[in-house]
């Protein structure tokens, strides 16, 4: 990525980028939108904690599934919420956990931030995680950049890391289907 200039810091992209991959394992709420819920077992859970930087305590268990899964409603309240609720929002999150920040630098990822013990929970770390990311966001005046998918049938959540904040849809084909659609009235108003 030389040259190329990063929206946010490095963890706390990562941080958004997996908190919104962790939101859209929800199933949809929209109607029409038949999204399955995605992380219902411990092996779900264990597949998508493999592909992250995660350090720590993994306990691979129901519980921890369940605490996970509880997250998700809470970290999807960012997508949805202004500036001062999403600073409640943070806050309650890092009182909550007792983080207490501390600059670390391991596995190749530079200087980052982590704010709870290897030991905690995974659910409370990822809640830390990313509410440090969310740190980045407030303090960059970047909330406009956490968006809901403009498919019409659709609820995912995105991270607009784009130079230009042009990203509108999710990667669930969303954009495809609009622009066939727009494609087809085009051609119908012709016709």
């Amino acid at each position: 990525m030389s040259g190329v200039k990063s929206v946010f810091t490095h963890d706390a992209e990562e941080a958004l980028l997996w908190g919104a991959e962790l939101v859209n394992t929800m199933p949809g709420s929209l109607p029409g939108d038949t999204s399955p819920d995605s992380l219902t077992t411990v092996e779900d859970l264990a597949a998508f904690f493999a592909g992250k930087p995660w350090t720590g305590r993994f306990d691979r268990d129901q519980a921890e599934l369940e605490a996970v899964r509880g997250l998700r409603p809470q970290l999807r309240r960012f997508w949805e919420t202004d500036e001062a609720e999403t600073v409640r929002l943070v806050n309650d999150m890092l009182s909550e956990a007792g983080a207490v920040p501390r600059l670390v630098d391991h596995d190749g990822l530079g200087w980052h931030i982590h704010a709870t013990p290897l030991e905690a929970p995974l659910a409370e770390r990822m809640a830390v995680e990313f509410a440090f990311g969310m740190v980045d966001v407030v303090r960059a005046g970047g909330l406009d950049r956490l968006r809901i998918c403009e498919g019409d049938d659709c609820d995912d959540v995105i991270v607009d890391l784009s130079k230009n904040r042009s990203r509108r849809y999710c990667d669930g084909g969303c954009a495809a289907r609009a622009h066939t659609a727009a494609y087809r009235a085009r051609r119908a108003a012709r016709a």
